[in-house]
């Protein structure tokens, strides 16, 4: 499609630009008739401009359509260059035939042209008067011999190409460089789109194959807590699969879209704090501090929780009082932060699937216009993220 509109608008251009050129000679001897009343309108003189004009435009469709694509598109170098060389030479004899026949009409040599042209006659004197001025002064040399006198090679052309010959083939080739400049410009345009748009299904594939891991890797450790709870608290466990429906349905219904609303992502942050604490004892403390009155922004969804299940997963401890800390700012940017303590024995689960592929997000996503700042200290862990909105 892309390769179809660039040929449309190329192709265009070369009509307009041809459609001046043929115009050119009418608009200039239009010009010339209405401010000389003299010069009449002499549709000779456009036919001839128009038989030239042609001939180039004939030699310009062979270079667009035939010659042009074997070094753009097909890249054949030498088949072009010999080619190309061949229409030149067709297009020198072809010039050569058209000059005009100076073999039986030369100009006197300098030393004869004052006397031999016409002058302008003055109104005082006839023709006749001048019928018995005598010859002009001959010299001889010393035997009585008149001197030859060589005429001048520069009034006669060369035998191959004439000066107007080199100046047609000088514009030919201009013409068959600008037409290739066009072509690849438009070739280049092309393909910058091209890889701009190989770039985006990379870059949707590589942010779909990172969901698809982050939501069975999620769903993995939310479905453990259940089996915790149900020997634990069966009714704990009841809402926490009423919790877990509704975050079932964030995640198939929103979790495919580019972004979404903060209210909806902060909406399934709440759930998912609010199903673990049915897990955990008073000895873990939780702060949430996230602003109520949100302004109609986007996110990307599952962004931020990841950073919140790590603390969960890795900052809890049984024995011991813990704590979790999560704050959200929003101005121009979204500020948000993590803090949970250390657990004596971290988790030795392998995997730590969510946070790298969360990274991997960001920079596909935000590339440098993101700030991410992981304090891993001896007691406490803390995530600064800062994005724009």
């Amino acid at each position: 499609m892309w390769m179809q509109e660039q040929s449309r608008y190329e192709n265009t251009g070369y009509v307009a630009l041809w459609g001046l050129l043929f115009a050119a000679p009418l608009i200039t001897l239009y010009v010339r008739t209405m401010n000389d009343s003299s010069v009449a309108f002499n549709w000779q003189e456009v036919f001839m401009v128009w038989r030239q004009f042609a001939v180039y435009l004939l030699l310009f469709l062979v270079h667009n359509f035939i010659l042009a694509p074997l070094l753009i598109y097909r890249h054949k170098r030498w088949l072009y260059a010999l080619l190309t060389l061949c229409m030149i030479s067709i297009f020198t004899i072809y010039q050569c035939n058209r000059r005009p026949d100076f073999k039986h009409h030369q100009r006197p040599p300098m030393e004869l042209r004052e006397s031999h042209e016409p002058r302008p006659m003055d109104d005082a004197f006839e023709q006749k008067d001048f019928e018995h001025v005598p010859p002009p002064f001959e010299e001889h040399d010393m035997h009585g011999e008149k001197p030859q006198i060589h005429r001048e090679k520069r009034d006669v052309p060369p035998i191959f190409v004439g000066q107007h010959d080199i100046v047609a083939i000088v514009i030919l080739i201009l013409m068959c460089g600008m037409n290739l400049g066009v072509k690849l410009y438009f070739k280049s345009r092309n393909d910058q789109k091209k890889l701009k748009q190989l770039e985006n299904e990379n870059l949707q594939q590589q942010l779909e194959y990172l969901k698809y891991q982050i939501n069975p890797h999620f769903f993995m450790n939310t479905l453990n807590n259940i089996h915790a709870l149900v020997d634990i608290d069966p009714e704990k466990a009841k809402d926490t699969i009423l919790e877990l429906s509704k975050m079932m349905r964030f995640v198939l219904y929103e979790g495919n879209k580019e972004g979404v609303p903060l209210s909806k992502e902060f909406e399934f942050i709440r759930t998912y704090i609010h199903l673990m604490r049915l897990r955990y004892t008073n000895k873990v403390k939780i702060i949430i501090n996230m602003p109520k009155i949100l302004v109609d922004k986007q996110i990307p969804p599952l962004m931020l929780i990841t950073f919140i299940e790590n603390a969960f997963k890795h900052g809890i401890s049984y024995q011991h009082e813990s704590f979790i800390d999560i704050k959200v700012e929003i101005n121009d940017k979204l500020f948000f932060s993590c803090r949970n303590s250390k657990a004596d024995t971290p988790n030795e689960e392998k995997g730590g699937v969510g946070l790298a592929n969360v990274k991997k997000r960001l920079n596909l996503l935000y590339d440098n216009n993101y700030t991410l700042n992981i304090q891993d200290g001896t007691d406490v862990y803390n995530v600064e993220l800062t994005i724009p909105l």
